[in-house]
């Protein structure tokens, strides 16, 4: 017991010590201790060194005898830690297991046993040096054990030895994960030793398979971890991670690289900047050396965060594709409905399908047979030319001596005219294409300014008619004083009523009322008709991309592209009439009655909760 006392604590585990052997005198009074633990711990303190780890195998069947989270196993482990078994397990864990009997397997069998007996427990009374001094001395102990055993693996020469440690490993590994599982608060402390990042650095595949799985069960037991570490650890771990990446080709070790990088990224942000901003070239690493692995989904998610550098953005584009997609759906669907009722449309697309086939077949029999028309001018012409020069070779030897060079120079005159003729011709062909352009953008002006001064001549006239009145005519002054005479007399007779200032303005805000109305009315008049020429031009646009569509095997990206919107206010409009046609289709029947060929956009709009469908 002064062994342990000292190995965990010094002079304060002393005290500590003590305050636990006066706590357990008064506990064996009160209540009945486990007998075979205290007999145990007897023989534990009175045995040597070399043999105490054979006496703390016992303690497996002592823990094997009470139900799994049951109050007896808690009592039982508190027992087990008041009569210092588990600090004599911290502290055997750390011998060298050679000349022991069983060797590393004992070793084994008692780092099993330690993180059988911590878990579920947390003493009453020496919590504080429990949590603070043998937690952690156990799961640094576990880690020298396990570096132990990955050493002896990777110098072990037969086959046997090699699987043998392998195993040992694996346990071992195994019961520290146990043992952070039972308590997360060592979780920082494991990740940010230097015997973790000590096992982490290895070459061999097999162990580093073990180690990233137990580095991705850490990171899944507290997703709070990164938070209360260096940053200087967590840039050692990501440095070993992308180096496993890019040394290893084994998919499991590949798996689950990407898996801890998404969970460190998750519950780190200010990772994904270090990422970006260390390691450049990562993205385009990972897609060449991992695409096609068998993790598509973790790798793309990983390197879609790399891309766009945050997670808002990553969700803004996910609700993108979502609304593009919803997009893409309703209008095919919405097409399909057309194309049901217009059966038309499907002979109107195969007789021009079969006309387009009929005239590609006509265009390419007349490329064919213009492609051996040239091929036999082209003959004919060598053959012409072959014959002329035989002529002329025969017309030299006719011709005398004499007459050669006139002969030669009568020749040369006709070349250069033949020269001179092509030349002109080639010319003046240049200089017509130059001026047809010229000639057509004058043309075009001429019909522009036509257009123009025909639309200000009509703007004039209008003008005109409006503002030019002349009165009615024949109105004489005679005539004029007789209805002069009418309406006074008119006037005389029928006189006006004297109306108070309040008639007027109620009157007044009567007629501006009315006024307002008739304006509404005549802007939502104005507004609907507006819409539906809108709706018949877009479904005239869609019947038109429908009969000039491509078959789908002859359709490209830039074909599939015509039939999406990526904007996103009719992205946004989209999504609230599907959420409305759904939530539709969900009503009672009564209420579907009559409104099959209702607008998608005013089905039960009273009804709709929009809420729900947001």
């Amino acid at each position: 017991r002064a062994m342990a006392a000292c190995s965990l604590g010094g002079s304060a585990s002393d005290g500590g010590a003590s305050k636990r052997n006066a706590d357990k005198g008064h506990l064996d009074q009160d209540s009945k201790r486990d007998v075979h633990v205290f007999h145990l711990a007897t023989e534990v303190a009175e045995s040597p060194d070399n043999k105490i780890p054979i006496l703390l195998l016992k303690l497996k069947d002592i823990l094997k005898g009470p139900p799994f989270g049951s109050r007896e196993l808690k009592q039982l482990k508190e027992d087990i830690y008041y009569y210092d078994l588990i600090q004599y397990c911290v502290l055997v864990l750390a011998q060298d297991y050679r000349n022991i009997r069983g060797q590393w397997f004992t070793a084994v069998q008692l780092a099993d046993i330690l993180s059988t007996a911590c878990v579920g427990l947390d003493p009453k009374n020496d919590a504080e040096e429990f949590h603070g001094k043998v937690l952690p001395s156990a799961a640094d102990n576990l880690m020298l054990l396990a570096r132990r055993l990955q050493a002896r693996f990777l110098k072990a020469d037969e086959d046997d030895d090699k699987q043998d440690f392998l195993r040992y490993f694996h346990n071992v590994t195994d019961s520290l994960c146990w043992l952070l599982s039972g308590h997360v608060q060592l979780t920082p402390h494991v990740f940010q030793s230097e015997q973790f990042l000590q096992l982490l650095l290895t070459d061999d595949m097999e162990t580093t398979i073990i180690m990233v799985s137990v580095l991705l069960s850490i990171l899944q037991l507290n997703r709070t971890l990164l938070l209360s570490v260096k940053e200087r650890s967590i840039q050692l771990i990501l440095d070993e991670i992308i180096y496993e990446l890019f040394e290893n080709t084994n998919p499991v070790i590949g798996s689950t690289c990407i898996k801890i990088m998404l969970l460190i990224v998750e519950s780190h942000p200010p990772t994904l900047q270090m990422l970006r901003n260390s390691y450049k070239g990562l993205s385009r690493l990972l897609n060449k050396l991992w695409t096609g692995r068998g993790f598509d989904t973790d790798l793309y998610q990983l390197l879609e965060l790399l891309h766009v550098g945050s997670f808002q953005g990553v969700k803004e584009q996910k609700f993108y594709r979502a609304a593009c997609l919803i997009q893409a759906t309703w209008r095919a669907h919405q097409t399909r409905k057309r194309v049901k009722k217009l059966p038309k449309v499907v002979t109107n697309l195969q007789r021009s399908f079969r006309a387009k086939r009929e005239q590609d077949a006509q265009r390419l029999e007349k490329e064919r047979e213009e492609e051996d028309l040239r091929h036999q001018l082209q003959l004919q012409r060598h053959r012409a030319l072959r014959d002329f020069r035989q002529r002329q070779l025969s017309l030299l030897e006719i011709v005398p001596a004499s007459e050669i060079a006139k002969y030669l120079k009568h020749e040369k005159e006709q070349s250069a005219m033949v020269i001179q003729k092509v030349w002109r011709g080639h010319r003046q062909r240049q200089c017509f294409s130059q001026q047809k352009s010229s000639l057509k953008e004058f043309k075009a002006a001429i019909i522009i300014q036509r257009s123009v001064l025909r639309f200000l001549e009509k703007r004039r006239n209008l003008r005109r008619d409006i503002l030019t009145w002349h009165g009615p005519k024949g109105l004489t002054d005679t005539r004029r004083q007789e209805l002069r005479a009418q309406l006074e007399d008119y006037v005389k007779h029928h006189p006006v009523t004297h109306v108070t200032e309040e008639r007027t303005k109620e009157r007044h805000a009567q007629v501006q009322e009315m006024l307002g109305q008739y304006l509404m009315r005549r802007n939502l008049e104005r507004r609907s008709d507006l819409r539906a020429d809108a709706l018949l031009a877009q479904i005239n646009t869609d019947v038109e991309l429908l009969m000039s569509a491509p078959s789908l095997k002859e359709a490209t990206e830039k074909d599939v592209e015509l039939f999406n919107c990526r904007s996103a206010p009719v992205a946004a409009r989209a999504k609230q009439c599907h959420g409305a046609m759904l939530q539709s289709t969900r009503g009672p029947w009564w209420k579907k009655l009559g409104d099959e060929m209702q607008d998608p956009d005013t089905i039960y709009a009273d009804d709709v909760d929009l809420d729900l469908v947001l």
